[in-house]
């Protein structure tokens, strides 16, 4: 269960145990945090950070979060380093890891950040591809337990495109034994072969993960309704589309309605308010939006400590 020197890629490759570690670690962390308690787990340590996309939490969370924890964060864009010019992710693989003591990246293919991990010898973090962003979806589970104590046999629905986050969220709930309900239209479906693989790791743990298409019918006795941003980042072109296609599937409060009344709302922000969400919602008393971005600091602090800390946790 030890997760020393291990690559963070994807939640699918993680044990159930290996979640609930990093879930337990946050919590942890967090209380020390609040408590003015030094956590030093990475002192005199150095990670390397990759961004090829724009980013407020995800930098900001995870500088931070190395920082407190006693390392030295280096941020990269791709015009700040060779990988913007065109130099094999092999090559620059193989050059951090010999100056530096993991390396996270944010980046669109998901085939750059298996090779970088095929290739460095130091510990990778996933933070964001256009297929996964499993950081983000361990936080959810981590806000999950914060709000709603145990979250093992809850109903969490997700509502909007079928995109990366749908993809983590499955994995998530599967390891966590959360009822996950992916409700997409039909033009925007989650991948089929990760719905066949969160399936099977649901398994496991009791859950379901399932794909429906009628909001009503997804959100009733939901114990969590989620949303994300209906264009991405590099899908900007396809914006006004994209708002036709989904303008069916905003969270409102006509929505929230049919959940639970102890309902939680989740987004992992950016948020398009009057789109996926309306400002009434995610100002309102069930959203935890704020909670959630701040739990990015300490459950990727947790993923950090893990992976390259001698010290006991």
């Amino acid at each position: 269960m030890a997760l020393k020197n291990k690559d963070l890629i994807s939640i699918h490759d993680l044990s159930v145990g290996e979640v609930a570690l990093i879930l337990d670690v946050a919590a942890k962390l967090k209380r020390m945090q609040k408590a003015g308690i030094p956590q030093r787990y990475l002192e005199g340590k150095t990670l390397a950070m990759l961004f090829s996309k724009a980013s407020t939490r995800t930098r900001t969370s995870f500088e931070v979060g190395f920082y407190q924890l006693g390392g030295h964060p280096i941020y990269l864009s791709d015009h700040d380093s060779q990988l913007g010019r065109g130099e094999p992710v092999r090559d620059t693989a193989r050059v951090l890891s010999r100056y530096v003591d993991g390396i996270m990246i944010r980046t669109f293919s998901h085939e750059s950040v298996k090779e970088l991990a095929k290739y460095a010898s130091v510990p990778v973090i996933n933070g964001l591809t256009d297929l996964l962003h499993p950081c983000q979806a361990l936080t959810d589970m981590f806000t999950m337990m914060e709000h709603l104590q145990v979250i093992k046999g809850r109903k969490f629905v997700y509502i909007g495109d079928g995109n990366n986050m749908t993809h983590s969220l499955m994995f998530a709930c599967a390891k966590c034994g959360v009822n996950m309900v992916a409700c997409c239209p039909d033009s925007h479906l989650p991948d089929k072969e990760i719905v066949r693989q969160a399936q099977e790791d649901a398994k496991l743990t009791g859950c379901s993960i399932v794909v429906e298409s009628n909001p009503q019918k997804a959100v009733g006795r939901a114990d969590v309704i989620y949303t994300d941003t209906w264009a991405s980042m590099g899908q900007e072109a396809e914006h006004a589309k994209r708002v036709k296609e989904l303008q069916n599937y905003q969270v409102n409060s006509g929505l929230l309605a049919l959940a639970r009344e102890e309902c939680i709302v989740m987004h992992c922000l950016p948020a398009y308010r009057g789109e996926e969400i309306t400002d009434e919602v995610i100002e309102g008393s069930h959203s935890v939006v704020f909670d959630e971005a701040e739990n990015r600091l300490h459950v990727q602090k947790a993923i950090m400590a893990l992976l390259m800390s001698s010290q006991k946790l």
